[in-house]
């Protein structure tokens, strides 16, 4: 769940502000990219917006390489986009025409590629420690889960309030929120950077004497179907290739991609909002200041005290604090957002006037191939669309998501599947601990009655209470205590956890539909996904 507070308000206020000093100085900034929101750049089609008249063919797209790029490391994170993104009655808008004169698209693109590249080595890193601890955990005859526990996180030392305190005090104009309101969350974080010392640590004792070989050289990514063979690193005889590593790097890459071409997108939008204002200042003959000011600022409504006092009134926990107090950047921050209606209402009856087709298109997000085995589920196993849910029985949102869940899973019947697997975050100390105990729960047949406690009692989940609700439920105690005790389900947790992370996994509730993530979690953006999945009738996990 979002934390609102004073400081998110006055972080609101600053950028508004900014923005609307930006725009009264400089209207040739183009900030008017609310048309952008409306757009479906996800069609591969170019949008059209025409005052008459057949508008030109889109031009041919082609791989074109940003500067310098081919004498650069690949990262095979960066998207085919056209020579030409838009074309503005009749002007050509093309990659350089959008990035500033710093080159911010272009460090943007730099940085993304660097920030894949590392990862490329890390995740190959990764896989070798994890061929060492299961070879090692086999020949000692225990899990996986139990060889770290012995050897890495047994051997951690908790981190001391001083220490989060001393981090707190080193990062506190990156953190937001008082110390005691992260403290958790900041001992949660140290925690997990000792155990990935000493996961490191111990992984390198064992690499010291096990048969590893991986090849000298850059580990780039596969240019065809046949390198994805290639061998990376053998571990035990176990090879690791170049497809087992750029598979785990699928989210990322998306992520990548999709973070450039959003920022394209606003530079572009951008762009073309400047290059109508200059286009209809010149059908004028005037200046772009003069239109500026006759078109948008003379007709942005004036925020009153009653205005901030009713914002207020509807934000007043969020905010925290007396009106009085913040009265002065509430008031600018509605102000902000006037000038942005009227930036954005003059932007769109420009492109209603004009001829204006783009070319960038949207990054198609993957579809992952999610595992369902030995899961919690409700619905049709050869129903056309399942949902997979990755939740966490300690985190707020996800308590108010599962009755949308379960609802949308019971209107539909045998149409869907649901499917649940468990994602405990770090900060939720009780979390991973509450998982095993639905996974008890289940193998008694009582999983969903069982995690409806878990939702509604999120503050009381430690091991005593665990055990309180079984028997609230009517499970057969001794059974459950022993197997919330011993661990038994800490395994298939981790697991869960693991697969989670493949996937792009990284907060809770995330949803996926027939394989593709969702970001739009209401009852209404689910069933609408739903709807489309039925539809399309390829079933894709």
């Amino acid at each position: 769940m979002d934390r609102f507070s004073l400081i998110l308000i006055l972080t609101l206020v600053i950028s508004a502000g900014t923005i609307a000093t930006r725009t009264a100085q400089a209207q040739t900034r183009g900030k008017a990219n609310g048309a952008a929101a409306k757009r479906k750049p996800s069609s591969p089609a170019p949008k059209v917006t025409s005052a008459g008249g057949e508008s030109p063919a889109p031009p041919a797209s082609t791989q074109i390489p940003s500067t310098n790029i081919a004498n650069e490391e690949s990262c095979g994170c960066e998207s085919p986009i056209p020579e030409v993104l838009a074309i503005v009655n009749g002007v050509k808008l093309g990659l350089r025409d959008i990035d500033t004169p710093d080159g911010q698209l272009e460090n943007q693109r730099r940085k993304a590629e660097a920030e894949v590249i590392a990862a490329r080595q890390r995740e190959l890193e990764r896989q070798v420690h994890a061929k060492l601890f299961d070879a090692e955990a086999k020949k000692r005859g225990v899990t996986t889960i139990k060889l770290l526990d012995e050897e890495v996180n047994a051997k951690v030392t908790q981190p001391t309030d001083a220490e989060a305190q001393a981090f707190y005090d080193a990062n506190r104009a990156q953190i937001q929120g008082e110390f005691k309101e992260v403290k958790e969350e900041i001992i949660a974080h140290l925690r997990e950077q000792r155990q990935q010392e000493g996961s490191k640590a111990f992984a390198d004792r064992l690499r010291a004497v096990s048969p590893v070989k991986m090849p000298t050289g850059k580990f780039t990514p596969p240019a065809t179907t046949a390198e994805r063979a290639r061998v990376f690193a053998t571990v035990n005889n176990q090879q690791i290739t170049s497809g087992d590593v750029e598979d785990n790097l699928r989210p990322l890459i998306f992520n990548a991609r999709d973070t450039l071409y959003r920022s394209r997108m606003q530079a572009l939008d951008a762009k073309i909002n400047n290059t109508l204002l200059e286009q209809e200042a010149q059908k004028r003959q005037t200046t772009t200041q003069t239109l500026f000011e006759s078109e948008v600022r003379a007709k942005v409504l004036k925020v009153s005290e009653a205005d901030a006092q009713a914002f207020y009134n509807s934000n007043k926990e969020r905010i925290g604090a007396d009106f009085a107090q913040v009265k002065a950047q509430v008031m600018q921050y509605l102000q902000g957002q006037e000038n942005e209606k009227a930036v954005v209402a003059y932007a769109e009856r420009l492109r209603k006037a004009a001829s204006v087709q783009t070319f960038l298109v949207a990054p198609e997000p993957p579809v992952y191939d999610i595992p369902v085995d030995d899961q919690p589920t409700k619905g049709n196993a050869a129903a056309k669309v399942t949902i997979i849910e990755f939740t966490d029985y300690q985190c707020p949102a996800c308590a108010q998501t599962q009755p949308v869940i379960e609802r949308l899973a019971k209107e539909y019947g045998d149409r869907v599947q649901l499917v649940v697997r468990d994602f405990p975050l770090r900060q939720h100390v009780n979390a991973f601990k509450a998982a095993e105990a639905a996974e008890a729960a289940r193998e008694q047949g009582k999983f969903w009655e069982y995690v409806s406690l878990l939702f509604g009692n999120q503050s009381a989940l430690d091991s005593a209470n665990l055990k309180e609700y079984a028997t609230r439920v009517g499970l057969d105690r001794r059974k459950f205590d022993a197997a919330l005790d011993s661990g038994k389900y800490a395994e298939k947790v981790q697991r869960d956890l693991q697969d989670g992370t493949r996937f792009g996994v990284n907060s809770t509730p995330t949803l996926f539909v027939n394989g593709r993530r969702i970001e739009d979690r209401s009852y209404e953006g689910v069933k609408s996904i739903i709807e489309k999945a039925l539809k399309d009738g390829a079933k894709g996990r």
